[in-house]
């Protein structure tokens, strides 16, 4: 979708545009699309080149680190980072935890923890998920018990992105197991180098190191660090849960993907002829080219909303349901577009990681991204829940 933008928006995009040429991590450009896993460094480089520069949390308020964007400028700006091919930056603190401190916290509490995520100084992980709990997330079972000026808390979460580098975690714990499942939880903020706590990998199909199991034994946490009032915490769950879903949507990244499948059908053969020239699979692009303008249209709704002072609802919703099925479509077009080049894609194929793909080096990475991309539609609350909220909160049914 092309949008008419005023003069002043156009100046605003060619210094966005210009910011990032000039100072866009040399070290990373490329970075993803040769299939290298980025390190903590890569993603905190990018993240501390944004925060010198006060960019690296629009969307949030002025007093607390915000940029003051309209928008318009939010999207121009999410537009120009993904057709740069420039890395997403870490959502836990700055999306998900911040949000929560900066709406329910106490002074003390936006003081310390505040400064810090925009900052980079302190990574987040989230603690939702649990063996058993979900999409039925308000059955989890950590405990967490009262003792004197701290909570002491047990149990296991798990496919805990990058809790291998977090100092900080924001857990859902339940602090009274007599009330109904919703009313007996509390959000709690954890430093990660507590005793008692324990990072054990799960690693993907793809052979990636990005999510773990967490084992918490008896890890004492002070009361200050409970976010809002005890046995609330369901509140800031699902105020932080409707943020995520908004950021998963994942619009401008997934345009830019639409770019590269065009491209690489345009060049591999299908036959003698050019992918793209199969009308079969140009009707699959064209298909997803559609509902990717739909979804735009939706996040821009959402975004025009967030600004009159309505924050993400049940909407968000539908773009995590949509935005996350455009995402696996994509790889399933990739794949589709590798064929048999997209099988050898184990790390330690050959005489070292993916150093020697058979066929094009984009091919490479195929296979793991489609199987990496599964997820998308499970994480956040998978899909099948969303469409529960939405016949309740949107529909009335």
């Amino acid at each position: 979708m092309d949008l008419e933008f005023s003069p002043e928006e156009i100046a605003f995009r060619d210094e966005v545009r210009t910011f990032i040429a000039e100072n866009y991590p040399r070290q990373l450009r490329g970075k993803q699309d040769e299939g290298d896993e980025l390190t903590k460094e890569d993603f905190l480089s990018w993240h501390r080149v944004l925060h010198a520069k006060g960019w690296v949390a629009p969307a949030w308020p002025v007093e607390y680190g915000g940029t003051g964007w309209t928008v318009t400028q939010r999207f121009i700006f999410s537009e120009e980072t993904a057709r740069a091919d420039c890395i997403r930056l870490m959502p836990f603190g700055l999306t998900m935890v911040g949000p929560v401190i900066y709406t329910f916290g106490t002074p003390a509490q936006k003081a310390h923890f505040l400064p810090r995520i925009l900052s980079g100084a302190d990574w987040w992980c989230q603690g939702y998920s649990e063996p058993g709990s979900g999409s039925d997330l308000a059955s989890l079972r950590t405990k967490a018990e009262r003792d004197g000026d701290h909570y002491v808390v047990n149990g296991q979460k798990t496919w805990t992105t990058m809790a291998q580098h977090a100092d900080w975690g924001f857990f859902l714990v339940r602090t009274d197991p007599d009330a109904k499942m919703q009313e007996g939880i509390s959000f709690l903020l954890i430093d990660m180098k507590t005793p008692g706590i324990e990072v054990r990998p799960i690693i993907t199909l793809g052979g990636e190191h990005e999510v773990n199991e967490v084992f918490l034994d008896n890890v004492k946490v002070p009361l200050e660090n409970r976010v809002h009032e005890e046995n609330k915490g369901w509140t800031c769950a699902k105020f932080l849960l409707a943020h995520e879903r908004v950021g998963i949507a994942g619009v401008a990244s997934s345009k830019r993907g639409i770019e590269r499948i065009r491209q690489i059908a345009a060049t591999e053969l299908d036959g003698d002829k050019p992918l793209l020239a199969n009308p079969f699979y140009r009707r699959k692009v064209a298909e997803l080219e559609m509902d990717l303008t739909a979804l735009e249209f939706t996040e821009l709704r959402t975004l025009a909303g967030e600004a009159a002072g309505k924050g993400p609802g049940p909407e968000s919703s539908v773009l995590k349901i949509k935005g996350s099925e455009i995402q696996q479509r994509l790889t399933e077009l990739a794949l589709e577009a590798a064929g048999h080049y997209g099988a050898p894609y184990f790390r330690g194929f050959g005489e070292g990681d993916n150093e020697h793909p058979i066929g094009p080096e984009w091919a490479n990475r195929t296979a793991p991204s489609y199987y990496n991309m599964r997820k998308t539609t499970i994480y956040g609350g998978s899909n099948e829940i969303q469409r529960n909220i939405i016949a309740k909160m949107v529909l009335g049914l």
